[in-house]
Formats: C-alpha cells, sequence, structure tokens
C-alpha cells in the first residue's frame, strides 16, 4: 500500500461550498476511486490559511495517475475550478508531501 498525503488551496469564502460538493460526491467519482485501488481518502482544512491537507492510500502510483485521464474526474475537475487553485487542465494545484514518519 502506498501513502501519499498532499496540499491544495481553497479560495477565500468557499469552505461551505467545497464541504458541501464532497459531501454529496458523485457516485460514479467513488466508484472510480474505488476501482483504481483508493482508501482511506481523507481532506482536512486549515481553516486560517484555507489549505487542504489530503491523505490517501493506493494501490500503485500508475492507476491513481490513470484517474486523471478518467472523463468523470476531468468533470469533477471543473466543477471544482471555481472554488480551488487549479493548474491549465483545471486539476488542482497540489504539493506533494514527503513521509517523514509512519507508526502502522
Amino acid at each position: 500500500m502506498i501513502r501519499k498525503a498532499f496540499l491544495m488551496q481553497l479560495k477565500q469564502g468557499q469552505q461551505e461550498v467545497y464541504k458541501d460538493r464532497h459531501d454529496a460526491i458523485w457516485p460514479d467519482l467513488v466508484a472510480l476511486l474505488k476501482r483504481q485501488g483508493v482508501s482511506n481518502y481523507s481532506i482536512f482544512l486549515h481553516e486560517d490559511s484555507l489549505q487542504l491537507f489530503a491523505y490517501v492510500e493506493l494501490v500503485s502510483e500508475s492507476m491513481w495517475l490513470d484517474i486523471a485521464e478518467s472523463q468523470v474526474c476531468q468533470k469533477w475537475w471543473n466543477y471544482m475550478k471555481d472554488i480551488m487553485e487549479t493548474n491549465d487542465d483545471n486539476s488542482p494545484i497540489t504539493t506533494e508531501l514527503p513521509s517523514l514518519f509512519y507508526l502502522g
């Protein structure tokens, strides 16, 4: 199992919209994530900086990267681009965090 953590940036005033959208996450996106071996996916908000801290466990890095090529993922990114900092392809700008400690 691969453990991955990364940061994303929420735009000012979008905390409730972000939470509401994830509370109603599309079933086809959830199914895709699970099919691609994603588990224990959590996202936390740092309220002062509006940084989002994400943690996810993967079966494989290539399966994780394949998600980005799917129509449902690209549709989700388009849906979220108005409330997050994004790249030109609408994917969220992410900063991967290296693992320094793990107690299993």
